[in-house]
């Protein structure tokens, strides 16, 4: 047998007629850039999310740091971002001119630990990012008592996340603002780099449009200098062939998730927990085993893709050495970056393909 860990032809097979239409259509009206497309799908998830403004842009990182300036963000401002991430939401707040300060996981989750956060809090801080991680929200009613008390923006990192929640509030809507990736392999996909940002501030939502489109509203009405990162109408109209399926497709990974779960129970394997009252959508299945190469290896072997989400915690990456940070400054991602490891996991995975990875899983940890 042969597992890819992600299969976004299995995915395009199954909406195929829809897809190929919004394609062609957008040929048919060559309207690449901007445009009526474009307007749709922002319209359409502003919908989804019940926010006010969805601003659409090149991609996610651009997201994260387009909205830092759109909140004034930059040199001399301190920035909470946790440690393990994709280096995007840490990267854009240098970008920005500001200063990324790490913050330790939680133990079950791996997001943002909030019980962390204020002793990281200096005169200097102006925003926390905290990232649904894999999938998982991270505790945000903590997260926005902390900010809440100190003045403080929250910006979700909603990238792996669309459509989990806390109780019955969204991810996207709890902060003041929010990011999205579209990135192909994300649960909702473009078939290229694709972004966008929500925020229900007026004064925010127009600044980060400006910003996303050379600073103009209006061509040729350059207001203040922005960049080039407009969503293209090809990935718009993809998505908004994508979006009616997204509550299927989510409620198939939480399925999956729990079948991979309930075939481990007993076993030595640590599998993803999802905190009370929050709904985990698992864009990554992601466990923790003991000799990580060598079960990657033999999963290999037998058909298996298998990936590290992510192999290199973001306090120890090359990139961050001016900080001179050391495992004792976040013992939980020192710890967990060389254990964890993601199954593959999407809609269209049946059950006996679960069942095929879970057995090898198994046997190569001594468990069958």
């Amino acid at each position: 047998m042969n597992i890819p860990f992600v299969d976004l032809k299995a995915q395009y097979l199954s909406i195929k007629n829809e897809v190929d239409t919004a394609i062609a259509h957008v040929i048919r009206d060559t309207s690449f850039v901007g445009g009526e497309y474009v307007k749709k799908f922002e319209q359409e998830y502003s919908r989804h999310q019940s926010i006010k403004h969805c601003i659409s842009c090149a991609n996610g990182t651009d997201s994260i740091e387009i909205l830092l300036k759109s909140y004034g963000i930059g040199p001399g401002d301190e920035v909470i971002v946790p440690a393990i991430s994709w280096i995007s939401t840490s990267e854009a707040v240098t970008t920005a001119g500001a200063k990324p300060v790490f913050v330790d996981i939680d133990p079950k989750d791996y997001t943002l630990n909030a019980s962390q956060i204020r002793s990281k809090i200096t005169s200097h801080t102006k925003a926390i990012i905290p990232v649904h991680l894999y999938g998982h929200p991270a505790d945000m009613e903590a997260i926005m008592k902390i900010a809440n008390d100190h003045a403080l923006i929250v910006l979700e990192d909603c990238a792996q996340a669309h459509d989990a929640a806390v109780g019955p509030v969204k991810v996207g809507q709890w902060g003041h603002a929010a990011s999205y990736s579209f990135y192909p392999g994300k649960n909702l996909g473009a078939y290229g780099d694709a972004g966008c940002m929500t925020t229900n501030d007026d004064t925010v939502g127009l600044t980060a449009r400006m910003i996303a489109n050379h600073g103009q509203l209006k061509k040729h009405e350059h207001v203040m200098e922005g960049r080039n990162s407009r969503l293209d109408s090809m990935q718009a109209a993809i998505l908004s062939a994508k979006l009616p399926h997204l509550e299927s497709w989510t409620n198939l990974r939480i399925s999956n998730a729990a079948h991979y779960t309930k075939l481990l129970n007993g076993s030595s394997i640590v599998t993803p927990s999802t905190r009370a009252n929050s709904k985990h959508v698992f864009h990554l299945y992601v466990i923790r085993v003991e000799n990580r190469a060598h079960v990657m290896e033999y999963l290999r072997k037998n058909g298996i893709e298998t990936a590290i989400h992510y192999p290199t915690a973001l306090p120890f990456l090359p990139a961050y050495s001016r900080f001179n940070h050391t495992p004792k400054d976040f013992p939980l991602a020192a710890a967990y970056q060389d254990t964890i490891l993601s199954l593959p996991l999407y809609p269209e995975l049946s059950e006996e393909k679960i069942e095929y990875i879970v057995e090898h899983l198994l046997k190569v940890t001594g468990k069958s």
